[in-house]
């Protein structure tokens, strides 16, 4: 196997040492490992800066993942790299829609074993990428509610936030375009809009139940489930995975997404920002 330089958070506890060690074992059974642990940007940085032609393991979540994908989509230097992925996080919602192993040290033997293949990538209007899913309203209030939770909880942060947000949701008047279409204007109220590379989000809850990270495409769903029985009614077809069949929830797919209207937040895997008045996101 050609040599390897895995990338791991240094903060990571003490259950992620130990799945990180059998998964290691794994990887150096066949080939030379270097391991780097990074705290923040600049350390990430200078570890990426002296990768040479090494392929990457990225050990960690979704976070983890971005932050990796993020700092060589910066450098141009994404189109040749080969990245491996142990899950360690508390989602790990693109190992999920990807066919990942959750298991870390399943993980690694996928690494050892598989030929690499190229996925899609998400990047918005101001640079930034997005490797899983962006959502807008009440998916974005729910990462918000979540933060806290989260840093406490782990997993169990998820539906806290979730639950937190559905008490009040945000709804906004957006207008959507989907490849120059409008599919959504302003006069009628949304709850929620999601983007999605990938099928799941919050560990598992799968927004964009269609979504392929290797088609090509961006899955739209868009949900005008905003009365008190209509919320109720999505979110239990959430849960089974089937609320994009209902006559409230428009689902399309495009390679361009385009947001404008009211001020809103969006949750880009998992990192909240705005409030925003505009933004577009491709393929």
């Amino acid at each position: 196997m050609d040599p390897q330089l895995l990338i791991t958070n240094a903060d990571a506890g003490t259950n992620d040492s130990e799945q990180l060690a059998k998964a290691l074992a794994v990887l150096r059974a066949h080939g030379d490992v270097e391991v780097a642990a990074t705290a923040d940007q600049g350390e990430l940085d200078g570890v990426l800066h002296r990768r040479g032609g090494r392929r990457l393991v990225v050990a960690g979540g979704d976070g983890s993942l971005h932050a990796v994908v993020a700092a060589l989509h910066r450098r141009n230097e994404l189109s040749d790299a080969v990245i491996g992925l142990l899950p360690l996080g508390t989602g790990n919602d693109f190992a999920r829609g990807s066919g990942i192993p959750l298991d870390p040290e399943d993980a690694a033997e996928l690494i050892v074993k598989a030929e690499p293949r190229p996925v899609d990538l998400i990047v918005d209007c101001t640079g930034e990428i997005v490797i899983n899913n962006v959502h807008v309203g009440l998916g974005a209030q729910a990462s918000r509610k979540a933060g806290k939770w989260k840093e406490r909880l782990g997993r169990v942060g998820y539906p806290i936030g979730a639950a937190l947000a559905a008490v009040n949701p945000p709804f906004v008047r957006l207008r959507i375009e989907v490849d120059g279409e409008e599919v959504a204007d302003l006069a009628h109220p949304i709850l929620m809009v999601s983007i999605g590379n990938n099928r799941t989000v919050g560990g598992g809850a799968e927004l964009t139940p269609e979504a392929d990270p290797e088609s090509g495409k961006l899955d739209v769903m868009v949900s005008f489930a905003v009365g008190p029985l209509a919320r109720f009614a999505y979110a239990a077809h959430l849960r089974r995975g089937e609320h994009h069949h209902r006559d409230d929830v428009l689902y399309v797919r495009g390679s361009t997404v385009s947001i404008s209207g009211q001020s809103f937040y969006c949750s880009a895997d998992g990192e909240v920002y705005g409030p925003e008045r505009t933004r577009t996101w491709q393929v």
